[in-house]
């Protein structure tokens, strides 16, 4: 006998989190149709997460919307929270719905322990909605994984930066952006 798994949507998603099914400080988030618990997150993560943030703002707000930890929606069964998503402006801040792939720059994901997920879960699911522009900066080797040319097969283009190696979001080349500036300094 063959099991039937059945997927949650979105809106199944969203229907649950107005009823209250999961708990306020409960991090969850909606990947190929299954609710995923996500990890803690440690002080590595959140600072990279600051020092990206103060980047960005710095450089390219004026043409951009960033948001931190929020949902994206990729299709009918996934609604990521990306740690950084550069999206195109809203005049309603995405008050009536999530950034869609089509509103998406950059998608930026920074791994302390999720290294694993965030390339092998992760990028493939961002591949097949479109995204461009996937970076995931690995706080621990001090590497950045840029991912690009997306496909329903994958990414066709991985890069793996070095931290004195300089790039520049696809939509904003002006954007210049050494990998060490992400991370923590060396002591």
């Amino acid at each position: 006998m063959v099991l039937a798994i059945r997927l949650l949507t979105v809106q199944d998603y969203h229907r649950m989190a107005e009823a209250g099914i999961f708990r306020p400080e409960e991090r969850v988030e909606l990947i190929a149709g299954q609710i995923i618990q996500m990890v803690a997150k440690g002080t590595a993560h959140e600072s990279a997460i600051t020092r990206i943030d103060r980047l960005l703002r710095n450089r390219i707000s004026a043409q951009v919307l960033l948001r931190f930890q929020s949902p994206v929606q990729l299709d009918d069964y996934s609604e990521p929270e990306p740690d950084v998503a550069v999206v195109v402006p809203d005049s309603l801040d995405y008050d009536d719905h999530h950034p869609t792939p089509s509103e998406i720059f950059l998608i930026i994901e920074v791994a302390d322990t999720s290294l694993k997920y965030d390339r092998e879960v992760k990028a493939p699911l961002y591949a097949k909605s479109g995204i461009l522009d996937y970076w995931v900066l690995d706080v621990n080797k001090r590497k950045l994984y840029v991912y690009r040319l997306p496909s329903p097969e994958g990414y066709q283009s991985e890069s793996i930066l070095a931290e004195d190696v300089q790039i520049s979001p696809l939509a904003f080349p002006e954007c210049i952006i050494t990998v060490r500036e992400m991370l923590r300094p060396m002591s």
